[in-house]
């Protein structure tokens, strides 16, 4: 997984990509009617039903666009809330706000709507013991974003990006010339360039599975694609051997199956796929 550092980088560079992109060479609208001098007040307004995420990227949107913004906080991040309610004010210059109000709210409405699919999906998991991983099938350009709402939303965070993590699919099995000459080659690769990363090996089917097992050093076998059935088989071959994670269009109705096959993990691209934004608003108080 990246550090800290690594990931905070990536989110000031979210920041500043995206105020560059919208503001460009100033925001005309309010400059145009609204003195540099005037102070407001906003709130945050909740016009559906989830999880609320991305209140700690809002607080640093703000505080990258003007220092001089105070925040009052009135709903914690990873709260379930509802209609009509207020997550927090934001007080500063009124430019200031307005400027920062539409990267806040398109972060928070994508995070919200991630982090409430992640819960759905934990709670479905409840008292198994599996987990829930997310996928790189994230919108290009804020992965972090994404993968910070999975966290609050209460799942885990699969590898952040090609660098981090071993993971041999099939495309690199079948490039490689076979699941054994892939394992070597990684391992003698990670030897030579003093890499310490974790190897994650997918498995088409339980003789693939058997194969993967013949070599050690293996964090995880990826499980993709299989019925409830080989599942149980797959799970029951690896034993102790390393971890297991069941993946393939797994849903909000055959989730708990897959878990109750014993995995230690699920992993799901939709969570970051397939959302609809949450309704949220950035209302001036009078």
């Amino acid at each position: 997984m990246i550090s800290k550092a690594q990931f905070n980088s990536e989110i000031e560079g979210i920041i500043s990509n995206a105020i560059r992109e919208d503001v460009g060479d100033g925001d005309h609208s309010s400059l145009s009617c609204i003195p540099a001098s005037a102070l407001g007040k906003a709130k945050l307004l909740v016009k559906d039903e989830g999880v609320i995420a991305g209140i700690e990227f809002a607080k640093l949107v703000f505080a990258h666009v003007d220092p001089n913004m105070k925040v009052e906080v009135l709903i914690e991040e990873g709260s379930r809330v509802k209609y009509g309610d207020i997550v927090f004010y934001v007080e500063g210059p009124s430019q200031s706000i307005l400027k920062a109000e539409r990267l806040v709210l398109n972060a928070m409405q994508r995070m919200s709507a991630i982090a409430t699919k992640t819960r759905q999906f934990v709670d479905l998991l409840d008292g198994t013991g599996t987990k829930v991983l997310d996928t790189r099938k994230t919108t290009p350009g804020i992965r972090a974003l994404e993968k910070w709402a999975v966290k609050i939303g209460g799942g885990e965070n699969h590898r952040f990006a090609l660098y981090d993590m071993i993971m041999l699919k099939d495309n690199h099995i079948d490039f490689a010339g076979g699941i054994t000459k892939a394992i070597n080659k990684t391992k003698t690769y990670l030897k030579n360039t003093n890499r310490d990363l974790k190897i994650i090996v997918e498995a088409r089917n339980l003789t693939e599975i058997e194969e993967i097992l013949q070599s050690d050093g293996i964090y995880r076998i990826l499980i993709d694609n299989f019925n409830y059935e080989d599942t149980k088989k797959a799970v029951k071959l690896i034993g102790n051997q390393c971890l297991t994670e069941s993946s393939g269009g797994i849903n909000e109705k055959t989730i708990r199956n897959y878990a109750l096959c014993g995995v230690n993990y699920i992993s799901s691209g939709a969570l970051t796929h397939s959302v609809y934004n949450m309704d949220l608003s950035l209302k001036a108080v009078n």
